[in-house]
């Protein structure tokens, strides 16, 4: 079932893990056109390189792909005027990049406190009013906006005093641009994944006890894969979800509600 038949979804931090699984499940669900936004260094851009081809090969969507530093307001803008010049539109935003580098809070530095905010935070914000002012001016008007933000937007870390912050803001953001876009046709919702196996968290998980411990802490038994969030997002995307935004959908596999 092609559930994003003909649409132009763009996906920020796309090279890897949730945003790569968002890239391959759109283009499976019949996304037209893909436009895929990776950091810029030489790992990312082997990652995003071999994803267009595998993606290219194996779908009708066609890629298009822009580096930058998504702290950067500069690179938000070139991420519409790069999708509206192979594109002319664009009709999903998939607000995805983000760090996650686990700090002790007493001795954390400020510069990493800034960094996360400026990536996390700042980003999404860039972002998604480029993208919006993009879907209000185009004919048709309107789109989907779907924030990632994360369980810990609900609950805390203790490594992750500087995260937890931008997750919730995330959230807010995205319940607040629904208030603000949706006279445009505009929705916005936020998934809030739990924990899923990627290559920000591959260090923390490396300890096997841990990895043991948070997949017993879950009801499904496992940690989650980019996939698990993939479809959710799809489904935010698509008109299956017409009437939905400000929405916030955890995707956890019940580790939030396994109190006990």
């Amino acid at each position: 079932m092609a559930l994003v038949s003909n649409k132009i979804v763009c996906i920020t931090g796309a090279s890897r893990g949730i945003g790569r699984g968002c890239a391959l499940e759109f283009a499976k669900h019949g996304a037209s056109g893909l436009l895929l936004h990776y950091y810029g260094d030489a790992e990312t851009a082997a990652e995003i390189a071999a994803l267009k081809q595998e993606i290219e090969s194996s779908s009708t969507a066609t890629v298009a792909i822009v580096a930058g530093d998504i702290a950067d307001p500069a690179t938000s803008s070139k991420i519409v005027e790069i999708g509206v010049e192979a594109f002319g539109r664009i009709d999903v935003l998939v607000s995805n990049a983000g760090i996650c580098p686990f700090a002790e809070f007493l001795t954390m530095p400020h510069a990493t406190w800034e960094r996360t905010r400026q990536v996390n935070l700042d980003g999404s914000f860039y972002v998604v009013q480029a993208v919006a002012n993009q879907m209000k001016n185009q004919t048709p008007q309107g789109g989907s906006i779907v924030g990632i933000s994360s369980i810990s937007a609900l609950v805390g870390g203790a490594m992750q005093c500087h995260y937890t912050p931008t997750k919730a803001a995330i959230l807010s953001l995205m319940q607040s641009c629904a208030v603000a876009l949706g006279q445009y046709s505009i929705r916005a919702n936020a998934i809030l994944p739990g924990t899923i196996a990627t290559d920000i968290n591959k260090d923390d998980l490396s300890n096997a006890a841990k990895r043991e411990s948070m997949e017993k802490r879950t009801c499904l038994g496992r940690l989650g894969v980019p996939s698990d969030i993939a479809g959710p997002v799809v489904f935010l995307a698509s008109d299956l979800a017409k009437y939905v935004t400000g929405a916030s959908l955890l995707v956890d596999g019940g580790l939030f509600v396994n109190l006990q």
